[in-house]
C-alpha cells in the first residue's frame, strides 16, 4: 500500500532512497523510452533541489519527481522535471498527488517545465499553459509550459 509522498533535499535522502530514485528515473526514461542520455545531471545535489517522492511498503520508490531553482530576471523561477511512476502504477493518481505538493511548494512564484506533449492537457490543470513551439528532445515531442507568477 502507498500511503503519502515525501519530500526531501538530498541532503536529507537516505542512499538507498536516492538510488531507488535515480533507478526509477533511468528505469523510465533511459530503459523504457529509449532515450540515452545521461540522467544523473548533477542537479539533483543542488541544495535548492526538492525532491518529491511515493514508496511501496518496501520503501522502494515508485513515483517521483524533482524541483529546481533557478535565477531568472525577477526573481526565482522553478523548473519542475524527472516526472516518472512506475509503469504499472501509472493512472493511479500518484502524479495528481505529487503535482499538488509541487505546487503547493512553489506556492504562488513562476514555474515552468518541458512537458511530453501528450501530457500537455493533464499539466494544464495546475494552471500551466504552453510557452513555445513543440520540440524534439531525445526523439520525443515536449511542449516548454509556464506557470505565471499569480
Amino acid at each position: 500500500m502507498i500511503h503519502s509522498v515525501h519530500t526531501a533535499t538530498l541532503s536529507a535522502l537516505d542512499p538507498r532512497t536516492l538510488h531507488g530514485i535515480l533507478r526509477l528515473r533511468t528505469d523510465v526514461f533511459v530503459v523504457e523510452q529509449d532515450c540515452a542520455y545521461r540522467e544523473v545531471d548533477g542537479r539533483d545535489a543542488e541544495a535548492t533541489t526538492m525532491h518529491f517522492w511515493y514508496e511501496d511498503t518496501d520503501g522502494e520508490p515508485v513515483a517521483t519527481l524533482r524541483v529546481l531553482v533557478d535565477d531568472a530576471d525577477d526573481g526565482r523561477e522553478y523548473r519542475i522535471g524527472r516526472v516518472c511512476v512506475r509503469k504499472e502504477l501509472r493512472g493511479t493518481g500518484l502524479t495528481t498527488a505529487m503535482m499538488d505538493r509541487a505546487v503547493a511548494y512553489i506556492g504562488r512564484d513562476e514555474s515552468v517545465m518541458n512537458a511530453q506533449s501528450h501530457l500537455v492537457d493533464m499539466y494544464a490543470k495546475w494552471g500551466y499553459v504552453a510557452d513555445g513551439p513543440e520540440f524534439l528532445e531525445d526523439g520525443i515531442p515536449h511542449v516548454p509550459m509556464r506557470r505565471p507568477r499569480s
